[in-house]
């Protein structure tokens, strides 16, 4: 295709992008799902279609989504819940993996074992994107956010590091599970030490991070260096760009400039938007490429293929979170444990994505003799279903489950916590301007009037924190008085604004000057909430 081809169908795929979000939002379906079904639709169309290239996704596309997800998780409420996650993300992984190849061993006609792993170590992982999408909405706990967002960061590096040893397994070898466990631990071990170390030169770059836009170019670059860091290092390359993010986003907030974390979260946003858009938007239009190859196959091979890869992909995950909660109950251990419905709302959020598709595709064509790779074209399909079937059926039906479960955050708890800590950052504060008043008596007026500023705020919190604690259920008190503040903020953001521009209009201020004040009056009015809290 032309360069102006490719143009257009890179605004297209922003228009389609743009489009479904906003009939997500006021239809209530998650746009993953919709993009992925629009991607199917325009495949089947006459025109120019784009192939998945597995090394364009695996190099450009998953090292900054798994950045970005890193640096907006928690690294301290991942390692509370490290037990959980490991099992999901490693153990249930290879289970998943093997059950499948035993599936495929006993039940497809003319597959192989070492097949069988090969596509189950590809539809292992997760993609957590559809399910935090739609759990953030309706109201997840954080510890389920923290778990599922936790899964999703390391499921992948232990998936293709068992596709690796399974590739190499069927063409050419015999599968070996000591084998497979041992290549995933030297990985995993290379992969956190180069996520460490780029953590580490990111550390020592801080001084650079003050200014935003230099800022935001180490951060574009960090998860690309960190995974061809690892991946040259012959390591975990996923595992290094997720190390590197959790841990400098837990070292965020002590570096930089307010500025430069605002416009950096500002850009990773976009990006977050722009590639999850086009990666669901290219799953779709796959459909052609994958039932390409499916005429040598008998229909009852193929049905028996598919069934085995989405019987293990949904009934496995259910019952590995109930097996591991009877054993946490069984030994008594301190860590909290899941309840059932908490294991039930982590059961539906096993959406598989674009990670499985690029890795299944990686599968060579022929093995080491030349002969054609076993069953490629079976196992491109069966994979290509179980995204399918995960991301639009689970996809759709997650928030009517979460619903009906009624698992959702407690808002005035985290309301109150909020509140709790704006309240004893304020007293930092006054304590601060308290030791400045005596170490610097000449700016004693500055100081007094700041003071009382402070104070004025700190009355407020307080009042908040008083009519939180007083509420009577899960939702946050509404204030007629505090809503009202917020109403009357915005209304005179809106005067100040449009008297700029009058000024501007008439030639008594220059557009540099608007653009100065009026960012000013843009941050002020950033920091206002949407809702009470």
């Amino acid at each position: 295709m032309n360069p102006e081809t490719w143009l257009l169908l890179g605004l297209g795929a922003v228009a389609i992008v743009v489009a479904a979000r906003w009939i997500g939002g006021r239809a209530g379906l998650p746009p993953a799902a919709l993009l992925t079904v629009i991607g199917i639709l325009y495949a089947v169309l006459p025109g120019p279609n784009v192939a998945l290239d597995p090394h364009f996704v695996l190099t450009f596309l998953l090292p900054p989504l798994l950045y970005s997800a890193a640096l907006d998780s928690s690294l301290l409420a991942i390692r509370a819940n490290l037990r959980i996650v490991i099992g999901l993300s490693v153990l249930l992984v290879f289970a998943t993996a093997l059950l499948v190849g035993l599936g495929f061993a006993l039940f497809v006609a003319g597959a192989t074992f070492a097949a069988g792993v090969a596509v189950g170590a590809a539809i292992a992982p997760p993609d957590p994107v559809a399910a935090l999408a739609v759990g953030r909405k309706v109201g997840l706990p954080p510890r389920l956010i923290t778990i599922i967002q936790g899964e999703g960061l390391l499921n992948d590096a232990t998936a293709l590091t068992l596709l690796n040893v399974a590739v190499a397994a069927a063409v050419g070898g015999s599968f070996s599970e000591a084998k497979a466990g041992w290549l995933f631990l030297l990985a995993a071990a290379g992969g956190t030490a180069v996520g460490v170390a780029v953590a580490v030169a990111v550390r020592l770059l801080r001084p650079l991070a003050r200014d935003p836009l230099p800022a935001n170019a180490i951060s574009l670059a960090t998860p690309f260096i960190a995974f061809l860091a690892g991946e040259r290092l012959h390591v975990s390359g996923v595992l290094a760009v997720v190390v590197a993010g959790l841990i400098v986003g837990h070292d965020t907030p002590r570096s930089g400039t307010g500025a430069s974390r605002l416009q950096t979260t500002a850009v990773w946003r976009l990006v977050d938007f722009l590639l999850e858009g086009f990666v669901f938007l290219l799953i779709g239009q796959q459909l052609p490429a994958v039932i390409r190859g499916l005429k040598q196959y008998d229909t009852s091979t193929i049905v028996i293929a598919v069934a085995v890869s989405i019987g293990v992909t949904l009934l496995l995950r259910p019952v590995w979170l109930a097996l591991t909660q009877a054993a946490h109950l069984l030994l008594r251990r301190e860590d909290e444990g899941l309840s059932a419905r908490e294991i039930a709302v982590l059961s539906w959020a096993g959406t598989r994505g674009v990670i499985s598709l690029a890795a299944v595709f990686t599968l060579p064509l022929t093995t080491a003799s030349g002969a054609p790779f076993p069953d490629r074209d079976l196992l491109l399909f069966c994979t290509f279903t179980v995204v399918l079937v995960t991301l639009v059926g689970q996809g759709v039906t997650f928030a009517p489950l979460v619903r009906a479960l009624g698992l959702r955050a407690n808002e005035v708890d985290e309301a109150r916590q909020r509140n709790e800590a704006r309240i004893a950052s304020v007293h930092a504060a006054l304590d601060r301007l308290e030791q400045l008043e005596q170490d610097e008596p000449a700016n004693t007026a500055a100081v007094e009037s700041l003071r009382t500023r402070m104070q004025e705020q700190l009355r407020r919190y307080e009042h908040r924190l008083d009519v939180l604690q007083s509420a009577d259920s899960d939702e946050v008190p509404v204030s007629e008085h505090y809503e009202a503040g917020l109403r009357i903020r915005r209304l005179t953001i809106e005067a100040q604004r449009e008297e700029l521009l009058r000024w501007r209009d008439a030639g008594a201020l220059p557009d540099e000057g608007l653009r100065r004040l009026e960012r000013e009056l843009d941050h002020e009015e950033r920091v206002l909430p949407e809702r009470p809290e």
